[in-house]
C-alpha cells in the first residue's frame, strides 16, 4: 500500500457528489508548515460596546477554562452525583419502581445522542462560548424542573410505625393485603422527572462537544491535551460533590418546616431526605454562569496565529480538502455528506469504538460499583457508596490529569496516541483480574445458605420458629444473631422485644437463634442479636480497592489522549461534529448499555428475591458473591479485548488505510 495520497479505493465515493476534490494547491509539499489562518472573530471580552478592561484579564484560554470547568462540576453534581443519590428517595417519595427510574437516568443520555450530532454540526462555525451560556441555562433549567414534584407532591405521609418485631398476638403485620387497583396520581410525577432530565441533556451537550473544541481551538497542539485533561478531571469532581451535598441534605427532613414536629428519624426506614434542596442550589449557581460565556468573544484573542501553527494530521483521504473546497457546514444539507465523511474516517471509527467499550465497562462500574462492595465485603450501603466514590472519582481525575500531562510533554501524535491508548488497556486488563482473587465467600443466612438451627427448609425464610409470627418479606431490616448467622429481620428472627442504647438497638427472646459458637458456656450473653449485618470474616477489602484504584486510573488515562487524537484525525471544520459522533456512539454503544448490561449480570446472581404479597418481584435481598465476581470479571475481559483488538487492528499499517505522512512522523 502507498504511504501517499488516497490509497484505498474505499474512500473515493462513487456518486458525483460526494467525489473528493484535490486540493488548490495539490503541488505543494505534503507536510505543510502550518495551516492557514482561520476567519477569526477575535475581539474584547463584555457586552456589545461595553467592554470593560477588568474582564479582559479574562480574555484568555486560563479565564475560558474556569469558566468551563465551573460548568463541567455542575454539570457532574446534578446528573451524576444528586440523581445518583437521590433516586432512591424519589422512588419512596413517588411511589416508582427501579425500572421507571431506570427510565429517569436514560433519558439524559437519550437527550444528549439525539441531538449532539446536530448541536455539533450547526456549532462548529457558530459563537462557541454563547452556546454554553445556553448550555448553562437550560442545566439550571432542568434542575429547577427536577425539584419541582417536590411542591406539587404535597406534604408527605409516612403513615403509622412498623413493628419490626414479631408480633404473634398482634395484627399490625398480618393486615397488609395485595391491592392492585389501588394506584397513587404520585407516579405521574415521573414524567416531570424525564422532562428534567431531557433538559439536563440539552445542556450537556454543547458543553463535551462544542466546548471541549473551542479549547483545542483557542490554545497551542501541545498544551491541547493538558487543558482538556483539567477540564475533564473537573467534570470527574462535580460528582464527588454531589454525592457529599446530596448525602448531607438527606439528613434533613423531606419536609424542612415539619422536621422538629415528626416521631421519625434517619434510622426509620420511613424517613425520607431532603433531595430537593440541592437541586435548587445548583439551579442558581449554575445560572450565575451564564454571564461569564455571554462575554466571551467569538475566539479569543490569539486564536488565529495558533490555528496557523498547527499542523494538519487529518486522515489522508482527500476529506480535509472536500470540506475546505465545498464549504460543509453552513446548510442542513451538508448533514448527511459530513457525517458519511466521519464514518469513513478508519482511524476515528476505530477511536470512537475503543472509547465506547471502555465507557461500557467505566460506566457500569460506576453504577454498581457501591453494590458490589456491599455485598461482597458485608458493608453498610452508605460507607460501600463512600469507597466507591473514593476509588472511583480521584483515580479517574488523576487518570485523566496525568494522560494530558503525558502527551503535553512528549508531544504525542496520533500512532503514538493510539500507542499509548493500547498500553494503558492492557495495565487495566491485568489489574482488573483482582476480581478473582478477591472475591469474598457469603456469610450464613438463614432461610438462605443454611437452616434455623435444623429446622426449615433452605431458599425459605418461614420456619417453624417464626411461623406465627406473620413476618413481612417487604421489610428487610438484616440482624446479627449471637450464632453469627445472619437473619432477614427481627421478626423472622422470632425476637419479641428490644432495648436501644447509643442509638444501637438490641434484641432479646428470639425463638430462631441458637447459641454463642464462640463463647463459653459460663459467659452470659446480655443480647441475642444486633441490627445490621454480621461483621464479614474476609479480609480482602484493602486489597480490592488498591488495585482496583489503579485500574481506573489507567482506565481513565484513554480519555484524554482519545479526544485529542479525535480533534486532530478529522478536518479543522469537523471536530466538533466528530466530538458530537463519538458522543453518540459512546451513549449508545456504552453509557446507555452499560449499567444494563452489568445490571443483568448482577441480578443473575440472585439467590433471595423480594416478593410482596401481590407476587410481584422487587430487589434482591442476597446475592451469590462468586458468581457475582465471575460474571463481572468475564464482562471486563470481554469488552477490554474488543478494545484491544480494535487498536491493534489499527495500528497495523498494511492492513488499514495509510494515515498523513505528519501523523506517523
Amino acid at each position: 500500500m502507498k504511504r501517499g495520497g488516497i490509497a484505498n479505493p474505499a474512500f473515493e465515493p462513487s456518486s458525483p457528489d460526494l467525489r473528493l476534490k484535490p486540493r488548490a494547491s495539490a503541488s505543494r509539499p505534503r507536510s505543510p508548515p502550518g495551516r492557514p489562518p482561520p476567519e477569526c472573530e477575535e475581539g474584547p471580552c463584555g457586552w456589545g460596546s461595553f467592554t470593560p478592561r477588568a474582564l479582559q484579564l479574562c480574555n484568555n484560554p486560563e479565564g475560558y477554562l474556569s469558566a468551563y470547568s465551573l460548568l463541567a462540576i455542575f454539570q457532574g453534581i446534578v446528573v451524576n452525583g444528586l440523581v445518583n443519590v437521590s433516586i432512591s428517595t424519589i422512588e419512596k417519595r413517588f411511589e416508582l419502581n427501579s425500572s421507571l427510574t431506570g427510565v429517569i437516568s436514560a433519558s439524559y443520555d437519550i437527550a444528549f445522542c439525539v441531538l449532539s450530532l446536530f448541536v455539533s454540526f450547526f456549532g462548529e462555525r457558530g459563537h462557541k462560548p454563547r452556546w454554553l451560556a445556553f448550555s448553562s441555562f437550560m442545566i439550571g433549567l432542568g434542575s429547577l424542573v427536577f425539584a419541582l414534584p417536590h411542591f406539587a407532591g404535597g406534604i408527605y405521609q409516612y403513615g403509622s410505625k412498623l413493628e419490626d418485631t414479631c408480633q404473634i398476638s398482634g395484627t399490625s403485620n398480618a393486615n397488609f393485603t395485595c391491592n392492585t387497583s389501588k394506584e397513587s396520581s404520585l407516579s405521574n410525577y415521573l414524567y416531570v422527572f424525564i422532562l428534567a432530565q431531557l433538559l439536563l441533556g440539552v445542556g450537556g451537550t454543547p458543553l463535551y462537544t462544542l466546548g471541549t473544541a473551542f479549547i483545542d481551538d483557542s490554545v497551542p497542539k501541545h498544551r491541547s491535551s493538558l487543558y482538556i485533561g483539567i477540564g475533564y478531571a473537573m467534570s470527574l469532581l462535580g460528582p464527588a460533590l454531589g454525592y457529599v451535598l446530596g448525602g448531607q441534605m438527606l439528613n434533613i427532613y423531606i419536609d424542612v418546616p415539619l422536621q422538629t414536629s415528626t416521631e421519625i428519624d434517619p434510622d426509620d426506614p420511613r424517613w425520607l431526605g431532603a433531595w430537593w434542596i440541592a437541586f435548587l442550589l445548583c439551579c442558581f449557581g449554575t445560572w450565575l454562569l451564564i454571564v461569564p460565556f455571554s462575554c466571551f468573544p467569538k475566539h479569543l484573542p490569539g486564536t488565529a496565529k495558533v490555528q496557523s501553527e498547527k499542523i494538519s494530521e487529518t486522515h489522508d483521504d482527500g476529506s480535509e480538502a472536500f470540506v475546505e473546497d465545498r464549504n460543509i457546514g453552513k446548510n442542513f444539507k451538508d448533514f448527511p455528506v459530513a457525517l458519511l465523511i466521519l464514518l469513513k474516517n478508519p482511524v476515528l471509527m476505530c477511536l470512537i469504538v475503543a472509547a465506547s467499550t471502555e465507557a461500557l465497562v467505566a460506566t457500569g462500574f460506576a453504577t454498581f460499583l457501591p453494590k458490589f462492595i456491599e455485598n461482597q465485603f458485608g458493608q453498610s450501603s452508605s460507607y460501600s457508596a463512600t469507597l466507591g466514590g473514593i476509588v472511583l472519582i480521584p483515580g479517574a481525575a488523576l487518570g485523566q490529569i496525568i494522560s494530558g500531562i503525558l502527551v503535553s510533554k512528549y508531544k504525542l501524535d496520533c500512532k503514538n496516541i493510539i500507542k499509548f491508548m493500547l498500553g494503558t488497556c492492557s495495565v487495566a486488563l491485568l489489574l482488573n483480574t483482582v476480581f478473582m482473587f478477591s472475591k469474598c465467600g457469603n456469610e450464613p443466612f438463614a432461610g438462605v445458605s443454611e437452616t434455623y438451627n435444623g429446622t426449615g427448609k433452605l431458599q425459605n425464610l418461614t420456619a417453624p420458629c417464626n411461623a406465627n409470627c406473620n413476618c413481612l418479606r417487604s421489610f428487610y431490616y438484616p440482624v446479627c444473631g449471637r450464632d453469627e448467622v445472619q437473619y432477614f429481620s427481627p421478626c423472622f428472627a422470632g425476637c419479641t422485644s428490644f432495648t436501644v442504647q447509643k442509638r444501637k438497638k438490641t434484641y432479646q427472646n428470639c425463638s430462631c437463634i441458637g447459641m454463642p459458637k464462640r463463647l463459653p458456656d459460663s459467659e452470659e450473653v446480655p443480647f441475642e442479636a444486633l441490627a445490621g449485618k454480621c461483621r464479614t470474616q474476609c479480609t480482602f477489602l484493602p486489597l480490592f480497592l488498591g488495585f482496583f484504584f489503579f485500574a481506573v486510573v489507567f482506565t481513565f488515562m484513554a480519555v484524554t489522549p482519545t479526544t485529542v487524537a479525535i480533534l486532530r484525525c478529522v478536518p479543522d471544520k469537523q471536530r466538533s461534529f466528530a466530538l458530537g459522533v463519538q458522543s453518540v456512539f459512546l451513549r449508545l454503544v456504552g453509557t446507555i448499555p452499560g449499567p444494563i448490561l452489568f445490571g443483568v449480570a448482577i441480578d443473575s446472581s440472585c439467590t433471595l428475591w423480594d416478593v410482596n404479597k401481590c407476587d410481584i418481584k422487587g430487589a434482591c435481598w442476597v446475592y451469590d458473591n462468586s458468581k457475582m465476581a465471575y460474571m463481572l470479571i468475564g464482562i471486563k475481559i470481554f469488552m477490554k479485548s474488543m478494545c484491544l483488538t480494535h487498536l491493534l487492528k489499527q495500528m497495523d499499517e498494511e492492513t488499514s488505510v495509510s494515515w498523513h505522512q505528519d501523523c506517523w512522523n
